[in-house]
């Protein structure tokens, strides 16, 4: 799986905290009750599940961390101590060696659309064989809106798009497809799925976030071969909008809470 740096989530943290919905995380822990309990989190990075799940729980929670990249595992092991235990696995081919039936939900934040069709059944069938309740978080679903908007917003944005269903270790990504997707298998196998926006909200508080974001855009709009010219023109203009805090951004994702 393409890793992420501890530098770039660390940014997006707060935006993602910000994002998530509320009321798909209330359906989920109303139907776990209020005992203690343990949580598995898939592709868990640097741990920002735990930090934005625990809000919801005044009860002890304790954490199993997944992840291919051990680097981000050791972050998330200083940042939680007393909270967590951390698993390196690589996801795509070990999935079924994780310990479903004996945790008593499983999460994952920002990872869905970063999965091939394959892999999001046997991770579905995982969770469902076991009977267990499943909160996915920030799954990319492939809006943005730009505020003020250039001409070449679009043309950008499908090449995101586009890059968003290359292969990041799973087979060929499901992108902006995979929430929805997702809660079709849900569904077809007889759970019930509370869904909702978390869209991000970038403005002027989020200057380096969206630098670092619609960087990562304009290196993919060179790798698709878009007009070089109007790629420098706009990545220009957009780094005189945030500078000058002119620039807001909302970029589209879905929560979905999976419940037997």
């Amino acid at each position: 799986m393409s890793g992420f740096s501890p530098a770039w989530l660390a940014l997006r943290e707060p935006v993602d905290l910000a994002a998530r919905n509320e009321d798909v995380e209330t359906a989920f822990f109303a139907a776990l009750g209020s005992q203690p309990m343990r949580i598995m989190d898939l592709a868990s990075g640097a741990g920002s599940t735990v930090s934005a799940l625990a809000r919801h729980r005044s009860t002890s929670t304790e954490w199993l961390l997944t992840d291919y990249d051990p680097a981000l595992l050791e972050v998330a092991g200083q940042r939680w101590q007393d909270r967590v235990t951390t698993r390196q696995i690589d996801l795509a081919s070990d999935l079924e060696e994780l310990p479903f039936a004996e945790v008593d939900a499983v999460t994952t934040s920002a990872f869905l659309d970063l999965v091939a069709e394959p892999f999001l059944v046997r991770l579905v069938d995982q969770v469902v064989k076991a009977r267990k309740p499943f909160l996915a978080s920030l799954t990319y679903d492939g809006r943005a809106v730009f505020t003020p908007q250039l001409p070449f917003d679009a043309a950008l944005l499908a090449a995101h798009n586009t890059h968003q269903l290359s292969d990041k270790g799973f087979g060929p990504a499901l992108g902006p497809a995979a929430a929805m997707r997702a809660i079709e298998l849900f569904r077809d196998r007889g759970y019930k799925v509370v869904q909702g926006r978390s869209d991000w909200q970038a403005d002027s508080s989020s200057a380096d976030f969206l630098k670092e974001l619609l960087g990562g855009w304009c290196n993919v709009g060179r790798e698709v071969a878009l007009d070089e010219t109007e790629l420098a023109q706009w990545w220009s203009l957009r780094q005189e909008h945030i500078t000058s805090g002119q620039l807001t951004l909302s970029v589209g994702h879905v929560d979905f809470t999976a419940l037997p």
